[in-house]
């Protein structure tokens, strides 16, 4: 089984983070091989950002499928693009909020999400209640720039454990869900430190995307996700103009 793992963002080191944890759970047989996006912002921090991500994530999807992946999952926890790249691609697609909204459930009743700016909660609230976790989950912010948890000399990590912490005591949260990707590489030690479930969306797609794979199940085609219509595209996105099978 191969999986691959798209950075919509051009952070080079932030998919070889997202990459190492994917490896760090996958099963024996399983293939990660991963793309960093060649367009966009250096991080996606809210709605503008996510926009500009969408042209260069979509053409990693669609050259990365030459290679044969099984499966593709897109490297931000804003799901930026997740519709439109499952639309485009013939393998399944994930995100990492859809994933780790749904292995909390499954671990805890009620649960946290920590992301990084203010600008970003709200955007993720609506993910939340869009993926059926509204009631149960709460999003918190720890004012962190998404490109200082690539410095290790930066205080997001505590802010981002104040912020955790502030769960536990005040949400009654039973789990954490780190919501960016740049995390990844945090959720063993958080989990060991607190004492409660902490989910990463990487690993959580990872899993669920072998899952997917086992039992044969793709994106179905029919209806909101059915292949995009042959037109022609103007400008810019003439390269993304759909072609007939």
């Amino acid at each position: 089984m191969r999986i691959l793992i798209v950075n919509p963002n051009t952070t080079v080191s932030m998919t070889e983070k997202a990459a190492a944890a994917a490896r760090g759970v996958a099963a024996h047989g399983t293939e990660i091989i991963s793309a960093t996006s060649k367009s966009g912002p250096a991080s996606i921090e809210g709605h503008y950002d996510g926009a500009i991500a969408v042209p260069g994530l979509l053409m990693e999807i669609r050259d990365g499928q030459a290679a044969g992946p099984d499966a593709a999952i897109i490297a931000c926890f804003d799901d930026t693009g997740l519709d439109a790249a499952r639309t485009l691609a013939d393998i399944p697609v994930l995100g990492l909020c859809e994933s780790a909204v749904m292995t909390a459930a499954l671990v805890a009743e009620r649960f946290t999400v920590v992301t990084t700016l203010e600008r970003s909660r709200v955007l993720i609230e609506n993910l939340v209640r869009r993926y059926g976790a509204g009631e149960r989950a709460k999003v918190r912010a720890a004012d962190v720039p998404v490109l200082e948890l690539e410095d290790k000399a930066s205080a997001a990590l505590p802010k981002l454990k104040r912020q955790i912490e502030l769960a536990l005591d005040q949400d009654g949260a039973e789990a954490i869900v780190l919501g960016c990707a740049g995390m990844a590489d945090l959720a063993q030690s958080l989990q060991r430190e607190y004492g409660v479930p902490v989910i990463d969306g990487v690993s959580a797609a990872v899993k669920q995307a072998e899952a997917l794979v086992a039992q044969g199940l793709k994106t179905s085609k029919r209806g909101s996700y059915a292949s995009p219509l042959a037109k022609p595209y103007s400008g810019a996105m003439s390269a993304f103009a759909p072609v007939l099978a």
